[in-house]
């Protein structure tokens, strides 16, 4: 089964890094995975539902590691691109922020 689609949203919080939604071969889609910042970094995690008892049940899941391996990779590389371009845009803004500035610090009015 080839993964077709990988979108990340990523968030601001400490442990919790992005929701993920995966497409399946174009026409299976599952939602609400998580990327998260683990004890030995980090980790997709699948979506689950709290049980009465407290415990959370995967709803879905890889059934073997050779599944689990390729989606975590491939999900975890498209979040590292998304950082990628999330800091390239925040600094071509700091840049023309800064481009602004200088621009108004040279401008003359030629009041003095």
């Amino acid at each position: 089964m080839e993964i077709t689609e990988v979108k990340v949203f990523p968030v601001n919080e400490d442990k919790l890094k992005a929701y993920v939604t995966i497409i399946f071969e174009n026409c299976f889609v599952i939602r609400d995975l998580k990327i998260i910042n683990g004890n030995s970094g980090l980790f997709v995690a699948m979506p689950s539902k709290k049980r009465k008892d407290g415990t959370f049940r995967d709803i879905a899941h890889p059934l073997n590691s050779e599944m689990r391996s390729t989606l975590e990779k491939k999900v975890l590389a498209v979040y590292e691109e998304e950082l990628k371009k999330m800091t390239a845009a925040a600094q071509k803004s700091m840049q023309a922020l800064s481009g602004q500035k200088r621009g108004t610090d040279d401008y003359d009015d030629g009041i003095h």
